[in-house]
């Protein structure tokens, strides 16, 4: 079994960064993706960003340019570098794994606040 502790969330002004760490601890070994997800209050829970174990990225459109997903295979952690911060980057932010053979594990989540 996979267990997924993310951390680094917090308040910051408009156009500030933080830097979120997703650990996974356990099974690791059969971990293929790694995904963050937010769910900003009133929204659906939407997908920002993904790694896979060969280290390829994807972002969604709302975030390219500004977040960098990287992974740390030592550590077993991925971050999520998040610059320029807007106030509508405001969520909730998940970490989810994801096994080759489709088994999604998530962590509890870490908030993020961006606010003048």
């Amino acid at each position: 079994q996979v267990q997924i502790v993310e951390s680094g969330g917090g308040l910051v002004q408009p156009g500030g960064s933080l830097r979120l760490s997703c650990a996974a601890s356990g099974s690791t070994f059969s971990i293929g993706f790694i995904d963050w997800y937010r769910q900003a209050p009133g929204k659906q829970r939407e997908w920002v960003a993904g790694i896979n174990r060969g280290g390829s990225t994807s972002y969604a459109d709302s975030v390219k340019g500004r977040f960098t997903i990287s992974g740390d295979n030592a550590k077993n952690t991925v971050y999520l570098q998040m610059n320029l911060l807007k106030p509508e980057d405001t969520a909730v932010y998940y970490c989810k794994s994801s096994s080759y053979a489709g088994l999604a594990i998530w962590g509890q989540g870490t908030q993020v606040t961006v606010s003048s």
